[in-house]
């Protein structure tokens, strides 16, 4: 793998590493800005799993729906599949509480099922990258 495709992918992670640190922050805020923070989670798992595309040089779209990144992604990992109804949990979190008129604020509960599932699907996805470069995206 070149130097410039491991930047690229660890850049994606590192993204989404911040994501997840920003949503944390969001929610522990006083008041807590739930809204915002459940956005990030939505946010992180994209690009995870946009930075494993790059990972396996698979082209996609510039779509939010992490639904149907991971399909995508099931073709180079089958075990993506566990994955599909987080894909389908978070997807409406890009635009739901990003915009007036769509939805009231989300409840704490939502938040933290939101968090566990971006999580998830991001340690999913780091773990299927080689060790070196799960060390080089940890520092």
């Amino acid at each position: 793998m070149t130097d410039a495709k491991t930047q690229l992918v660890q850049s994606w992670l590192t993204k989404a590493q911040r994501d997840l640190a920003s949503a944390r922050v969001l929610a522990a805020s006083t008041p807590p800005l739930l809204d915002t923070a459940i956005y990030h989670c939505q946010q992180a798992a994209e690009k995870a799993v946009k930075g494993y595309l790059v990972y396996c040089d698979q082209e996609f779209e510039r779509v939010h729906d992490i639904e149907e990144l991971i399909r995508l992604a099931m073709s180079r990992a089958e075990k993506f599949v566990d994955w599909i109804d987080v894909g389908i949990e978070l997807t409406p979190y890009a635009r739901i509480y990003r915009y007036p008129g769509y939805a009231t604020e989300p409840t704490r509960e939502q938040f933290d099922r939101a968090l566990t599932a971006a999580e998830g699907l991001y340690k999913f996805v780091v773990s299927l990258l080689p060790p070196e470069m799960q060390d080089a995206i940890r520092q």
